[in-house]
């Protein structure tokens, strides 16, 4: 099967957020009484949630010579939330070791889980998403997947912080409904930014041709 590979990688991304997941869930079962009633859920997650996104990577395997785009967007979303629940994961873990969680070393904890979760990122999205083998410029090809993933991350905070403070709840909606309303959207929109980002600007498959490479087959 052509695809099998990457339902394989797929129930491999699933394996490690259904197990991210779970720890997080754990860790914060101890200090919040919500996530202790969930707790016994949570603990099918690293089993069912890898099945899950196999599923649905060969589900979408299925629609790739008619929408061949939706396949790659599938791809990356997937990473997209591994990414999240890395960076969640690390994060998580810091503050329950140290037991710290504000001031300027929850500051640092909180850089440290995004460098972490973008580093992560980059792998997957070159050798996975967007299937890019060169390696001659990679120092510069990283920095360049840095600064988009920086500048969705102000995209996501400025959507976020419009919507929110300038524009306000629509139609009598309440407020806390508005700002779950408002971080989805804003979310959406870098995460729009930032799979343009990666495909046009950091890994743009006339870099491959130009330096004689061709697509990765992992």
């Amino acid at each position: 099967m052509k695809n099998k590979k990457d339902i394989v990688l797929a129930f491999i991304i699933g394996l490690v957020c259904g197990s991210l997941m779970f720890f997080i869930a754990k860790n914060l079962a101890s200090v919040n009484q919500t996530f202790a009633k969930i707790l016994p859920i949570a603990k099918f997650l690293p089993i069912l949630f890898p099945i899950i996104c196999a599923v649905g990577m060969f589900t979408v395997g299925l629609l790739e010579k008619i929408m061949p785009s939706l396949y790659q967007v599938a791809k990356f979303v997937l990473v997209g939330g591994m990414n999240f629940l890395v960076d969640m994961g690390v994060l998580n873990m810091l503050i329950f070791i140290t037991g710290v969680s504000q001031g300027t070393e929850q500051s640092v904890f909180k850089a440290t889980s995004f460098i972490v979760a973008v580093v992560n990122s980059y792998f997957w999205n070159k050798f996975w998403v967007f299937k890019r083998s060169s390696t001659e410029t990679a120092g510069k090809e990283f920095f360049q997947f840095f600064v988009v993933s920086i500048v969705g991350f102000f995209i996501n905070i400025g959507v976020d912080k419009v919507l929110v403070d300038v524009v306000g709840p629509l139609n009598n909606m309440r407020p806390e409904t508005w700002a779950q309303l408002a971080a989805t959207v804003s979310a959406v929109v870098a995460l729009f930014w930032n799979f343009a980002g990666y495909k046009f600007i950091v890994f743009d498959v006339k870099k491959d041709e130009q330096n004689g490479q061709q697509p990765s087959s992992l």
